[in-house]
């Protein structure tokens, strides 16, 4: 048994529909991948490049848990979104090996400082504390790709105390499953466990202690979260 300077954290864990939990390594998520998302936040949906920014593993949240409303913050917002799971990786990995990499799907929500996010760029500063601050990523339980095979269409929403106020689909992502991890494996060599957040429909705005969020995509279990 190998000793260590201090106790080991325990590894994050996401449940699994009948299997084991998934260990996750990191998370990454796609910026501006819906065009009309792009649009409400003020920029250009063409087709450039994507970009990425990153959560720490233990930013995870289990699905139906009330999560905290974080300090430094007067405007959170939610942003749902469709969350890959890989069981495998490599660099540089072709579009038409992608699906083979996948695990399966979960819902997840990128949950946001947007005010902070704003004041970082206004001063062109790295916004990781808006994105990557502790219990900012829940999550569903995942389903495998075996049992309910991939994605290339899907209702997405976000609803509010029942009020819908995300909604779109999988078919509009600027860059798809398949081409985002493509793309991402030439930055980095992707690894099992990672997950990638495949970027937010329009309708993204402010919630507040007390709401209900339910997210929602087809064919995988509802993300029920409480803010408190």
């Amino acid at each position: 048994m190998t000793n260590y300077a201090i106790p080991l954290w325990d590894t994050p864990t996401i449940p699994v529909v009948d299997g084991d939990p998934f260990p996750v390594h990191r998370i990454f998520c796609v910026g501006r991948n819906y065009a009309a998302h792009a649009r409400e936040m003020g920029h250009d949906p063409d087709r450039e490049a994507p970009f990425f920014f990153a959560k720490p593993a233990n930013a995870v949240v289990p699905n139906r848990t009330t999560v905290p409303y974080p300090d430094k913050t007067n405007d959170l917002h939610p942003e749902i979104e469709l969350v890959v799971a890989l069981k495998g990786g490599g660099y540089r990995i072709p579009e038409n090996e992608a699906l083979d990499k996948i695990f399966g799907y979960c819902v997840g929500l990128d949950m946001t400082r947007r005010d902070m996010q704003s004041g970082f760029k206004d001063l062109g500063r790295p916004w990781d504390m808006a994105k990557g601050f502790d219990r900012s990523a829940p999550m569903s339980e995942i389903h495998t790709a075996d049992s309910i095979g991939h994605f290339s269409s899907g209702s997405v929403t976000l609803a509010v105390n029942d009020e819908v106020r995300q909604k779109g689909d999988v078919n509009q992502l600027i860059w798809n499953v398949e081409e985002t991890i493509s793309y991402l494996s030439g930055l980095i060599e992707l690894h099992p466990g990672d997950l990638i957040m495949t970027g937010t429909p329009s309708g993204v705005s402010a919630v507040v202690k007390g709401d209900h969020l339910v997210g929602h995509v087809d064919r995988l279990t509802d993300l029920n979260i409480t803010i408190d």
